[in-house]
């Protein structure tokens, strides 16, 4: 047994390439989205497939633009105020925000088709109507903490695991390695033969006393391309082009307090040791759309829109790092010379959605619209000495496919002012259903007309739970209860010309 003294002075020991990102995770983080909208859209429950004539049609159902007679112009700035509060071995804990941001804006120019002399008007191609504009697909900001009493496992039983394995591939631990680090640190010894894995063990007492907090920011978005032609007022074909854009930045902190044996035969040390992690992602990619919406009757609008999956090319950037402080003795402290850099391509999974709208006269309508997302499909791939094989299995045994649902409905009050309200549902992308749940939404919304100009509200309230867990040791992993809620204000402001 290799015994150390707390007589040293501080150990700082750099590392490169040592990442322990979670590329799977990232890829599901990042091909779960929502489709951007209008204030009006987003009022009704984001239930847009089928109704057409709103600038969401720009980056939802490009066949909404053949409803255009005009040409239309809008602007939608959002408000997000995010609360997480959490449950941790019986401690509650709770961490805000607020953000504005901007969520859609877009243009569309109406193009009527020239008909010949003596046909009906109302007959043939009636117009072909272009879109441009920009929408926020996701947010990531958010701040969580959470913490208590743990009195069943210590992270250096993590710091061992990590040993034991490196011990039993190469015969000794990763000196620029996180359970080399440890080892320095004294969280970590081996108690028998160095060359044993299972020599390797944690000098921790539990319990200990857990903090943890974690800071993301960010979103995803599209700039979007498209048309819609309108055949005799029945038929709507629209086709849309997207380049997206990611930024995700995150950074966590675990910090770890109590008693370690660290002197043979001695008695146990205070300590205080902190785990941290910075990661910082960029990404673009470019997805296609394909939609059709059909009348059957003039109250009834049937719509389809098929999207690709978005093609990402990403470059992602991981740091960590671990401090660890002995109460009247040493510390030490371990971070990198430099960060671990990767990029990599991820193939997100393909979406279909159909829809349908129920007009009731002058007096309003009725929409909902069905999703299909089958996440078991999400590819990565990578040209660097990164190996994906081992992240796509994990995506295909821990995630599955999902059904999202949206319902809304909008009321004419007097042709001036719309009242609205919506609920939708985003199925929860893993298969252990004790993890998530699926993340709901409740919106309501009041539209005005004046002329050429409209303006919409809509006030959203978004609640999700999630379990996520700081490290994992099998049984006695710790996991983090969280129930999210967001309380999302959206302002259309918007020009008919």
């Amino acid at each position: 047994m290799k015994i150390k003294y707390l007589l040293s002075v501080i150990a700082i020991v750099a590392i490169t390439q040592n990442s322990f990102a979670q590329y799977s995770q990232d890829a599901i983080r990042f091909s779960t989205y929502q489709t951007g909208s209008t204030a009006r859209i987003k009022a009704v429950g984001n239930a847009g497939t089928a109704i057409g004539g709103d600038l969401s049609s720009v980056s939802g159902n490009p066949a909404g633009l053949g409803f255009f007679t005009h040409s239309e112009a809008s602007l939608t700035p959002e408000f997000d105020n995010s609360k997480i509060n959490s449950s941790f071995f019986g401690q509650a804990g709770t961490a805000s925000r607020n953000d504005v941001n901007m969520s859609h804006a877009a243009i569309v120019f109406y193009q009527q088709l020239s008909t010949p002399r003596g046909r009906d008007k109302g007959k043939g191609w009636l117009s072909l109507n272009y879109g441009a504009g920009y929408s926020r697909t996701n947010n990531y900001y958010e701040n969580i903490s959470y913490g208590g009493q743990n009195a069943t496992s210590s992270i250096s039983d993590y710091y061992a695991g990590i040993a034991k394995r490196e011990v039993a591939q190469y015969g000794s631990v990763n000196p620029d390695g996180l359970d080399g680090w440890a080892y320095d640190h004294v969280l970590i010894d081996n108690f028998g033969p160095a060359n044993n894995p299972n020599s390797y063990q944690s000098t921790v007492n539990v319990p200990v006393t857990q903090l943890a907090g974690i800071n993301r920011t960010g979103g995803q978005s599209e700039f979007n391309l498209s048309m819609g032609a309108n055949y005799s007022n029945k038929l709507y074909l629209g086709l849309g082009l997207a380049i997206t854009d990611l930024r995700y930045d995150s950074y966590s902190r675990f910090t770890e307090s109590g008693n370690a044996n660290v002197i043979e035969n001695g008695p146990s040390s205070p300590f205080t040791s902190t785990f941290a992690q910075t990661q910082t992602t960029r990404g673009s990619g470019f997805n296609a759309k394909l939609g059709l919406i059909y009348k059957p009757v003039q109250a009834l609008r049937l719509g389809f829109v098929f999207t690709t999956p978005t093609f990402y090319n990403i470059d992602d950037s991981y740091t960590e790092s671990l401090a660890t402080r002995y109460t009247g003795a040493a510390s030490y402290e371990n971070h990198p010379a430099n960060p671990y850099q990767l990029s990599y391509n991820l193939r997100t999974p393909l979406k279909v959605a159909g829809g349908a709208s129920v007009f009731i006269g002058k007096y309003g309508f009725i929409t909902g619209d069905v999703e299909y997302i089958d996440y078991t499909t999400t590819h990565l791939s990578s040209n660097d000495s990164y190996t994906a094989d081992e992240d796509n299995a994990t995506i295909k045994s821990l995630y599955r496919s999902t059904v999202n649902l949206h319902v809304g409905a909008e009321i004419n009050v007097n042709s001036i002012v719309y009242l609205r309200g919506g609920y939708s549902q985003q199925g929860n992308p893993f298969k252990d259903r004790s993890i998530g749940q699926d993340t709901k939404t409740v919106t309501g919304g009041i539209g005005l007309r004046f002329g050429s100009y409209f303006v919409d509200a809509t006030y959203a309230h978004v609640n999700a739970k999630q379990t996520i867990f700081p490290y994992e040791v099998g049984a006695t992993s710790p996991g983090a209860n969280l129930n999210k809620n967001n309380n999302n204000g959206f302002l259309t402001l918007g020009y008919r010309f």
